[in-house]
């Protein structure tokens, strides 16, 4: 937990000791992470941190980072090493080594490095030029590319040490006082290696250096670093859990959607099971959109070159566009986004302030040239499509419009149960567009409705598209992990490019202000998160099937079918297993398809003309009629419950 003290002119060890800090290490002086070593200035504001803290656990997995790093070099002569940062729960580092690691050798290299995080080896900062930076790594020329990047003042994320006209490394200073490893670095680290209380090699893979395909190929060590053995216990079941509900394999599984190379990664064929579940997530946003005021459009799939050239997606985005087709003299691309599309059906027409806020909606289908190292699934997709709407208003309707659109991801997240979670405002990045006063009046108008919604925020400084400000939304899924699926922006970018117009109440042309948000994200990704969330076991509205019926014997098949058409008359998904299978084989498969409920029918239910219910869940109950099922089943459907009712 993070503890705040005063400083008084000592360093952050003994204003750790001071403070009771349970095991300290590192400080937060100024808004910046420091070594315990600094001495911050009398009078500042320090917040220790352990390693207990999200950010005391990312100190702890960039040293371990460099435990790593060290232990290679030890086991692998000649090795060189790249970069190694910390990541979301863990950390990784990039080595060119002869042969790609096996098993068998990060099972070697964690042996190592427990040994030198046993010899409490001392972190130890020095700052050199780039001079003394050439000499410290003349055999380890990706650092020497960093130095040289630093030298020309190259802003690259990769860079380790930059700091000005002077370069930081680090020393791990072994109980001797001899120099067992020296890294660029910027830093802050653990006091020594001894705070490095639990660890965790993962796995290896290729890594394209700083990710450019014209680059070496390295060899990319990925682990986990936590502050107790339970902590880390408790991460790697949660990795378990994770594999467990990889949609991926789910998917195949339950026979919901594939991809076939003769299509190419990233663009997923949608089978019958898993287009229901979609139809369904569809209907769900076609009935709230229209409910909402949202008018329906449809738009197609390409553009001229010239759309995108005033949209400005060829000047910002066109890394992430698919290349250009020429055709009959003229240049197009395939959309990467909906929203020029909008505009100009906003702009067929002169528009009245009496039609604004004019809100369209589309579930559009976009194209982007995501590298085939990204593509991960549904979860990044080349080919997706989003429930993609855009809101043209007036300047002092921005607010209430934000605030109607968080209270409609609201309702439309309750119907499977989740979020919101974390929410995210980005601001003005360095590529921005427009004014530095469309700007503020864009970021205003976003905190204010995200005060109005009630709803916790982080501003992320910069992080905004080049149009505009946005809010981004995670959720929370069942084993604890975030995905950020909503994105809101406000943007007075382009209608401006594409010279909107409303007329006032005193007859005066104004330029309306244009909000992008699409609530998914896109139906790929949402529906993604969701069968990792439910491990494939949808709630009954969004289940292929709702119903199975197994009749015991061949003899109750027919009572079984008419108990089906019962069911189908009311628009449920069932199904009938007449099967040859043994009644158990029967009921194993239903339970491995995740279906929420199972109709068993046998002599005693074709007397009574009812059914026994055996949910996914194992319960049973007896003697339900038919007619009280589909009742209580229609309305769990038609109401969207996430948990069964019956």
């Amino acid at each position: 937990m993070t503890v705040s003290i005063t400083a008084d002119g000592r360093d952050g060890f003994a204003l750790a000791k001071e403070a009771g800090a349970s095991g300290p290490v590192a400080a937060v002086v100024g808004g910046k992470v420091r070594d315990l070593a600094h001495v911050p200035a009398s009078g500042e504001t320090v917040e220790i941190l352990t390693q207990a803290d999200e950010a005391g656990r990312e100190v702890v997995r960039h040293s371990t980072a460099h435990v790593l790093a060290q232990a290679v070099l030890r086991l692998y002569p000649g090795a060189r090493y790249a970069i190694g940062p910390p990541i979301d729960d863990g950390f990784y580092y990039d080595f060119e080594v002869a042969d790609p690691f096996t098993p068998e050798d990060l099972d070697r290299i964690e042996s190592e490095m427990r040994a030198i995080v046993k010899a409490n080896q001392r972190f130890e900062r020095a700052e050199i030029s780039s001079e003394e930076g050439v000499a410290t790594f003349v055999d380890q020329p990706y650092k020497l590319e960093i130095i040289r990047g630093v030298a020309e003042g190259v802003d690259a994320l990769e860079q380790q040490g930059a700091g000005g006209e002077v370069l930081s490394l680090y020393r791990n200073v072994d109980p001797s006082g001899h120099t067992a490893f020296v890294d660029l670095c910027r830093g802050p680290h653990v006091p020594g290696t001894g705070r490095i209380k639990a660890f965790k090699l993962l796995r290896s893979a290729g890594a394209y250096w700083r990710g450019d395909e014209t680059k070496p190929m390295l060899q990319r060590i990925y682990g986990t670093a936590w502050e107790s053995k339970d902590a880390l216990a408790a991460y790697l079941h949660r990795l378990e859990e994770a594999e467990r509900r990889d949609h991926r394999r789910i998917g195949r599984e339950l026979e919901l959607y594939s991809w076939e190379e003769e299509v190419g990664p990233g663009i997923a064929l949608w089978h019958p099971k898993g287009a229901i579940v979609r139809q369904a997530l569809e209907g769900l946003s076609r009935d709230l959109h229209l409910k909402r005021g949202y008018k329906p459009v449809y738009t197609p799939h390409i553009g001229k070159a010239k759309l995108w050239e005033s949209s400005g997606h060829l000047d910002h985005f066109q890394d992430n566009m698919f290349p250009r087709m020429e055709y009959e003299g003229g240049d197009y691309f395939a959309k990467p986004m909906n929203c020029p599309f909008h505009v100009l059906i906003y702009r067929s027409k002169t528009r009245s302030y009496r039609e604004l806020p004019y809100r369209l909606s589309e579930l559009g289908t976009v194209y982007r040239n995501e590298r085939s190292g990204a593509v991960h699934g549904l979860l990044r997709s080349r080919g997706f499509t989003q429930d993609d709407s855009h809101i043209f208003c007036t300047p002092d309707q921005v607010v209430d419009e934000l605030v109607e659109v968080v209270d409609f991801l609201r309702e439309l997240y309750a119907a499977v149960g989740m979020g919101p979670d974390a929410v995210r405002f980005s601001t003005k990045p360095d590529n921005a567009i427009g004014t530095q006063e469309q700007w503020d009046l864009a970021e205003s108008a976003i905190e204010q409705a995200l005060q109005k919604s009630g709803l916790d925020f982080r501003v992320d400084e910069g992080d905004g598209a080049f149009y505009g400000p946005k809010i981004d939304i995670d959720v929370r899924d069942a084993i604890g992990r975030y995905w950020q699926l909503c994105t809101i922006q406000v943007d007075f970018q382009l209608p401006d490019r594409f010279g909107l117009q409303y007329i006032d109440d005193e007859g005066h042309r104004r330029r309306p202000v244009m909000i992008h948000r699409a609530l998914f994200g896109s139906i790929e990704r949402f529906f993604g998160v969701l069968v990792e969330h439910f491990a494939g076991a949808f709630p009954t509205w969004l289940s292929p099937v709702q119903a199975a019926l197994i009749p015991i014997a061949d003899r109750h098949a027919s009572y079984a079918y008419a108990a089906a058409r019962k069911l189908s008359e009311r628009g449920l998904r069932v199904e009938v297993d007449d099967s040859s299978d043994t009644m158990g084989a029967k009921i194993r498969r239903r339970q491995l398809e995740k279906v929420p409920y199972m109709l068993i029918v046998g002599d005693d239910e074709q007397a009574a003309e009812t059914v026994s219910v055996r949910r996914r869940s194992g319960k049973e109950t007896r003697g339900v009629s038919v007619g009280d099922f589909a009742r209580d089943l229609e309305l769990e459907v038609s109401e969207r419950r996430v948990e069964p009712s019956i």
